[in-house]
């Protein structure tokens, strides 16, 4: 399928391209030594990408996957955390609007368009790709449910306004016995950790979080109970296109620059764009930065369209990682020596790159699902 977007999104690539060169990447050196910039997002908030997936009726842009995408891969090209930050936001609150009851979407969605940042919370320090061995439970008591239990590496956390948190309501049922649920920042007995120190995309925050019977109302409960699972593995899915997309951007950004530096960098008399054995570098860049666009529009378009995209959101973010970290490392070589300092730019790439093998689904995890989707053809 190839990529056909529509005027709209067109002008909305164009926006986000521009925000991106004016806003977004000028920070980015900074996030890395410093952490999350909320002055950066909030002027995201003003420009109106934090509800670019949510409904009009609601304060969004009423955009879809494809357009989201769009400010993934465009956001990237400047930042890496920054990317990292709305993708997490995205797929939180997309939760709560494909699962919730009309009350929640009327209370949270205006929440998230305003600038109220959102989080998922899957992960445990003892079950990650496992996710069926989640030991946070939420029991069930008269007036609602009280919660115990952990989470870590999660995505926003410490700067999220709301948790969407999986816990286990019925333990006995395995994945079948996960429910989810709305949990704010000032709930007591909620207990943030300190900052990761994290590898790469240092500038999205990542603390671990501590849930000390944490009273919840009854209309905490987000979706069916026992449903919870089924909705994160559904969610997810968008969560790896837009972590496909991201690597697109990343890669490109590592092209950009190396080509730029080979342009400038003389080397027995000429520049070294003019020695065969690395220009043909750039080749391959390009070509696995096209075929990472495309799988990832793909799997937009199909998520646009209502049908199962779970294969192929797999696949692409499989194949986006994969190769990314490749064009990456691969990059940073056309900088020789200079490649290893942190003077150049590159050098924090390499490491942003790294750590999306991990998150969204590892590169292990993602060849089960796409090989063992092909294999039951």
């Amino acid at each position: 399928m190839l990529i056909q977007l529509t005027e709209e999104q067109k002008m909305l690539r164009d926006m986000a391209r521009e925000f991106t060169r004016n806003e977004i990447a000028p920070r980015d050196k900074w996030m890395d030594d410093n952490g999350f910039d909320w002055d950066l997002c909030k002027k995201i908030t003003e420009a109106g990408f934090m509800g670019a997936n949510i409904p009009e009726q609601y304060g969004g842009g009423g955009g879809g996957i494809v357009d989201t995408t769009i400010i993934a891969q465009e956001f990237a090209k400047g930042s890496a955390s920054i990317a990292t930050f709305m993708g997490g936001h995205w797929l939180a609150s997309n939760l709560i609007l494909e699962n919730g009851t009309e009350e929640q979407r009327q209370k949270y969605m205006p929440e998230a368009v305003s600038g109220k940042i959102f989080a998922f919370g899957l992960t445990e320090a003892g079950a990650g790709s496992d996710a069926a061995g989640i030991k946070s439970q939420a029991v069930e008591t008269e007036d609602g449910w009280l919660l115990n239990g952990s989470k870590a590496w999660i995505t926003n956390s410490g700067v999220a306004d709301y948790y969407i948190i999986l816990a286990m309501t019925d333990p006995e049922q395995g994945t079948a016995g996960i429910s989810a649920f709305i949990l704010p920042k000032d709930a007591e007995g909620l207990a943030v950790g300190k900052f990761e120190e994290k590898m790469g995309v240092r500038g999205s925050a990542t603390c671990e979080l501590a849930f000390n019977n944490i009273k919840l109302p009854k209309e905490a409960l987000l979706g069916v109970r026992g449903k919870g699972f089924k909705m994160a593995m559904q969610t997810l899915d968008i969560g790896r296109i837009s972590a496909a997309a991201v690597c697109a951007g990343i890669s490109e950004h590592a092209m950009n620059l190396a080509k730029a530096y080979a342009n400038e960098r003389t080397a027995f008399g000429k520049p070294i764009k003019a020695f065969q054995g690395l220009a043909f570098r750039f080749a391959d860049m390009y070509a696995e930065i096209k075929a990472m666009e495309l799988l990832a529009y793909e799997a937009a378009t199909t998520k646009d369209a209502g049908g199962r995209c779970t294969l192929d959101a797999a696949a692409a973010k499989l194949f986006a990682t994969e190769k990314g970290i490749q064009i990456c490392l691969q990059a940073q070589a056309v900088f020789g020596g200079n490649g290893m300092s942190k003077e150049y730019d590159i050098e924090r790439l390499v490491r942003d790159i790294r750590v999306w093998s991990v998150m969204e689904g590892s590169t292990e995890i993602l060849r089960m699902i796409v090989s063992g989707t092909v294999l039951s053809k």
